[in-house]
């Protein structure tokens, strides 16, 4: 049965379910008699399935009634079957071929009830029903994760055959509905990867690459569904600044092809002739892109082979494709930083909380006193927002160097309203929010120290920019935004383009989405992985809570970080190796992977990586 669909079915209609283990063996759930008329009535949901475990749906029985034929095509939806060809036989033949399932799929927070629109106590060819829930999510055509909300309210028509007085649906819903439960079950998110190219404060350009969450069907063959959902390209929101490696049209050779690791844990994919005269540099870079995404699913797959044909194009190991691109920061953060009781910059090793931490070399650890800062990610320079918020100061982390004016001042009335915490780019840009009610802007300096420009946000953005933290790959933004009561986690994708002026006006964050719909207030975010960020916020009426969220909106697998009581700030590094570090009433406090939170020291503020 579906994990949590409350619907108006009795246990062991044709419509259940049936599980096999992980050996194979195929276990058919029997069928019972079930009435030919009435509602469908409630159930209890049943147990959430383990991740081993594979569901089936069965056939419709000789003479189903219609409330069977319902019962059991919603219960197909929520099954492992590939093609969806047990749901199909649940509709007429016409409408199956109309029906496209994989168009889209609704998730409400339970199993879609069903409720028939008229019960007549004659007989009847013809009945209509209506399914309703609450939206919780869609995921689309490009298998692109969207938060929904409000309600479900479909219809879907069945009909009585005249020759073999058989029910089938003959009107059924758009593409796929179920619960919360049966698609945490069924579905898996996984990160694809493009490129982007940038340049890093202090070197080279480099290619980063750019995770475009998808979700794919967990027990149906995760790993060639995640290769083609690659070959198709990033989504719409994410296409405007990403390019993928593959030549458009580029597909697996065949339709039915299955791709499985071999025993030496490399992956071979052949595809068809639009790859077949690729150079090798640009193989490899497809190749890069395979093995970053398909570790998602297979972390110990360490070598991906390119064919078209009957050659190989190239090969490429996952230590070789580190060189190729760049996930997360180019280089791994030595230190983390925080504010000390005097409120100076204070840095110690990042790796460890053993060592004692020293002020930062130059000005910033010793001429002002700041509330808020952030490092560049080289490490070879800082930015600090002064005690009162009032003015951003910008200087080198070098031994003597000197204190210059103010990078830019605030005219907002009080400290709460005036600059946020700054943000360095990847691009060794620096990002800072002015909350100035009078004149509220999000702000960008060349190298940290041009001219401040004003970013063109989306029009209509309701509210003011409270706090700015740019994704390592410099095409992503995270902004908490205030309006009224409300302060929710925004994303957004930037472009920078050129609008004549050279000065660099043209950079505009584009198509604002929310990642924590649930949260009424967000009180401090900080990106925590390729497509993932941790974030403290209340819920409406309810207490304080850390979580991870993606970057789509939805949760990932796994635990939530360890209950922290009265969190200010946190921070966090897109290599997973770091601990995350949060300031609460106990002070700078840690939390390396699988432990519980440490204190670092209980004079300190505002803790920040790199970024």
């Amino acid at each position: 049965m579906g994990a949590d669909r409350k619907r108006a079915v009795r246990r062991h209609g044709p419509g259940r379910t049936a599980a096999f283990a992980a050996c194979g063996t195929v276990l058919l759930a029997g069928c019972a008699s079930m009435p030919d008329n009435g509602d469908l009535r409630g159930v209890e949901s049943t147990p959430r399935q383990e991740a081993q475990v594979r569901v089936f749906a069965v056939p419709p029985h000789e003479d189903a009634s219609y409330s069977e034929i319902v019962t059991g095509f919603l219960e197909a939806l929520t099954s492992d079957d590939p093609d969806y060809e047990i749901a199909r036989k649940y509709l007429t033949p016409q409408a199956s071929a109309k029906w496209h399932p994989l168009r889209s799929t609704t998730v409400l927070a339970d199993g879609p009830g069903a409720q028939p629109d008229r019960v007549s106590r004659e007989e009847t060819d013809s009945l209509s029903y209506t399914l309703t829930g609450t939206r919780v999510a869609t995921v689309d055509a490009e298998q692109s994760y969207a938060p929904a909300d409000g309600d479900y309210r479909e219809s879907m028509h069945l009909t009585r055959d005249k020759k073999t007085r058989q029910w089938r649906i003959d009107v059924p819903p758009r593409g796929v509905v179920m619960g919360r439960s049966d698609f945490q079950r069924n579905y898996l998110s996984v990160d694809r990867y493009y490129f982007a190219t940038g340049t890093s404060a202090g070197t080279a350009p480099h290619t980063a690459a750019v995770a475009d969450p998808v979700y794919v069907r967990r027990n149906v063959d995760p790993v060639t569904e995640a290769v083609r959902s690659l070959l198709r390209g990033p989504t719409r929101w994410l296409d405007p600044v990403v390019r993928s490696s593959f030549p458009t049209g580029t597909a697996l050779r065949n339709a039915s092809e299955s791709l499985t690791p071999d025993d030496q844990n490399k992956l071979t994919v052949p595809l068809n002739g639009r790859a077949a005269r690729v150079g090798v540099d640009k193989c490899q870079e497809m190749a890069a892109q395979l093995l970053f995404t398909l570790q998602n699913l297979t972390p110990t797959m360490d070598e991906v082979e390119l064919r078209a044909g009957d050659r190989q194009l190239c090969h490429l190991t996952a230590e070789d494709a580190e060189e190729i691109a760049v996930r997360g920061s180019v280089k791994r953060a030595d230190y983390l930083y925080f504010l000390n009781d005097k409120h100076r910059l204070v840095r110690l090793a990042a790796a460890t909380a053993d060592t004692e931490p020293t002020p930062v070399p130059g000005a910033l650890g010793e001429d002002v006193q700041l509330g808020s800062a952030a490092v560049a990610r080289d490490e070879d320079m800082a930015a600090g927002v002064g005690l009162d918020g009032k003015n951003l100061y910008v200087g080198a982390l070098v031994s003597g160097g000197p204190l210059g004016e103010p990078e830019l001042t605030s005219a907002g009335p009080s400290a709460g309203k005036r600059l946020s915490a700054p943000s360095w780019d990847a691009q060794g840009d620096l990002w800072v929010a002015d909350r100035d009610p009078g004149k509220p802007r999000l702000l960008l300096l060349r190298k940290g120290v041009d001219d401040p420009v004003e970013v063109k946000t989306p029009p209509g953005l309701e509210g003011r920019i409270e706090s700015v933290r740019v994704a390592a790959d410099g095409v992503r933004i995270a902004l908490v935004v205030k309006d009224g009561e409300k302060s929710s986690l925004l994303i957004g994708r930037i472009e920078r383009g050129d609008d004549g002026a050279g000065d660099g006006s043209g950079v505009s964050v584009h198509e604002l989405r929310s990642a924590t719909p649930e949260l009424e207030e967000v009180t401090a975010m900080s990106w925590a992985g390729d497509s993932r960020l941790v974030v403290v916020g209340r819920e409406k009426g309810g207490v304080q809570t850390m979580r991870y969220v993606q970057v789509d909106g939805s949760t990932p697998e796994g635990p939530a970080p360890a209950a922290l009581s009265g969190v200010k700030e946190i921070t966090a590094s897109e290599d997973a190796r770091l601990p995350l570090v949060g300031y609460s009433e106990d002070g700078i406090v840690r939390l390396q992977s699988g432990t519980q939170w440490q204190k670092v020291t209980a004079d300190g503020t505002a803790p920040v990586y790199p970024g």
